[in-house]
């Protein structure tokens, strides 16, 4: 017997930012009496969206972190070209930050929040370009992350969490944060390197 629904069937929404180039793809469960079933992504969405055909099929690698309550990991940048994600949260909530490091944006230095969460299944694009970091808000979340090359070490870059310069509001006390985390660098050591 066939479900109610086709999973051809299953929406999945691109919502813009006020990021350039930043965009959350919010799928659009549905629910019957067993639970729900999502898409929780879309390679033709996805390509028409930035208009390159094959775009999805530039990620190289998927990794998943999982993060006890009041844990931050950020705020983490890669040098070079950068490096484009798709994060989504697949347990739990987080607060997830971006922060704006292209010189030529007109948000440059700015820095915006969103709720991932496992009830809306929003996914977030992030170009290269940005620092990237969360704050898990529930006992335990799972961040899963999609990045368009292999992850190279040499070229991390971090900002502290709590720099008074990017002023980022932490929804909750910072319980634990890794010893690299705890001594990235300044906004300004960074805008150093930037010019």
């Amino acid at each position: 017997m066939r479900d109610k629904l086709s999973c051809d069937h299953i929406p999945v929404r691109i919502e813009p930012t006020d990021f350039s180039g930043v965009f959350l793809m919010v799928p659009e469960p549905f629910h019957d009496d067993r639970g729900l079933f999502t898409r929780t992504f879309d390679a033709a969405i996805f390509d028409e969206h930035l208009g390159r055909p094959g775009a999805a099929a530039e990620f190289a690698q998927d990794s998943q972190s999982r993060s006890h309550r009041g844990v931050v990991r950020g705020m983490h940048g890669r040098a070079g070209r950068g490096e484009a994600k798709l994060v989504r949260c697949a347990r739990g909530a987080v607060h997830d930050v971006l922060v704006d490091i292209r010189p030529e944006s007109p948000t440059f230095g700015r820095h915006r929040s969103f709720l991932l969460d496992d009830n809306d299944f929003h996914h977030l694009y992030i170009p290269p370009g940005f620092l990237h970091g969360f704050q898990a808000l529930t006992e335990t979340a799972d961040m899963c992350y999609r990045i368009d090359r292999p992850h190279d070490p040499a070229e991390d870059i971090s900002v502290a969490f709590t720099d008074p310069d990017l002023a980022i509001a932490w929804p909750h006390p910072v319980t634990i944060v890794s010893p690299r985390d705890a001594a990235a660098g300044t906004w300004k050591e960074l805008l150093a390197t930037l010019g």
